[in-house]
C-alpha cells in the first residue's frame, strides 16, 4: 500500500470517527437506551414474567390486585420506552438531515449497544439495588441466587457498554 493511499485511508477513518459524534452519537446511545428497555419490559416482564416493575415492593403477584397494579405499572414503563425510542428516532433522523452519517452500520450498531447497556446498568443499580423494587428474577426467592442474577444483568450492561465503544470506534476498512 502506498503512504498517499495509507494517509488517504486514515484520512477517511478519522472523518468517519467524526461523523460518529455530536448528534448521531446521542441519537444512537438515546435509541439504545430505549430499545434496551422494551427489552427488558417485553422479554423480563411479559414473556418470562421474572418480575414485574413492583414485584419486590411490596405486590408480589400473588394476586389479582397485585398483578393489576403492576400491570400499569410496566405500561407506565413501557410508555417511558416508547418515548425513549422516538426521541432517539427523531434525533436520529435529525443528525442525518444535518448530513451527519455513521462511521459503518457496526458503528451505529456500537451506539445503540452502548445505550442498551446504559439502560442496564442504571434501571439495575436504581430498581434492583438503590429502591428494591424488583429484582431480574424475583421467582427464585431471596438470597444469593437473585443476588447472582442482579450482579449478572449489571455485568451484561457493563460488557454490552464495553462492546458499544469498541464497535463505535473500529476504523472503517474501506470506501
Amino acid at each position: 500500500m502506498t503512504s498517499e493511499r495509507i494517509e488517504s485511508s486514515q484520512e477517511y477513518n478519522d472523518a468517519a470517527r467524526r461523523a460518529t459524534g455530536g448528534r448521531l452519537r446521542t441519537a444512537g446511545i438515546i435509541l439504545g437506551v430505549g430499545l434496551g428497555g422494551f427489552f427488558d419490559g417485553i422479554v423480563l416482564h411479559q414473556l418470562l414474567q421474572w418480575h414485574h416493575m413492583l414485584t419486590s415492593a411490596g405486590f408480589p403477584p400473588t394476586s389479582v390486585e397485585n398483578l393489576q397494579i403492576n400491570t400499569l405499572w410496566d405500561g407506565l414503563f413501557h410508555s417511558l420506552t416508547w418515548v425513549l425510542t422516538t426521541v432517539g428516532i427523531f434525533l436520529l433522523w435529525r443528525a442525518y438531515a444535518a448530513g451527519e452519517r455513521p462511521a459503518s452500520a457496526v458503528a451505529l450498531v456500537g451506539l445503540l449497544l452502548i445505550g442498551w447497556g446504559l439502560f442496564n446498568v442504571v434501571e439495575g443499580l436504581l430498581n434492583h439495588y438503590l429502591l428494591g423494587i424488583h429484582h431480574v428474577r424475583d421467582d427464585v426467592g431471596e438470597g444469593t441466587a437473585r443476588q447472582l442474577w442482579d450482579a449478572g444483568f449489571l455485568l451484561w450492561g457493563a460488557a454490552m457498554i464495553l462492546a458499544g465503544w469498541l464497535l463505535s470506534r473500529r476504523p472503517v476498512s474501506g470506501r
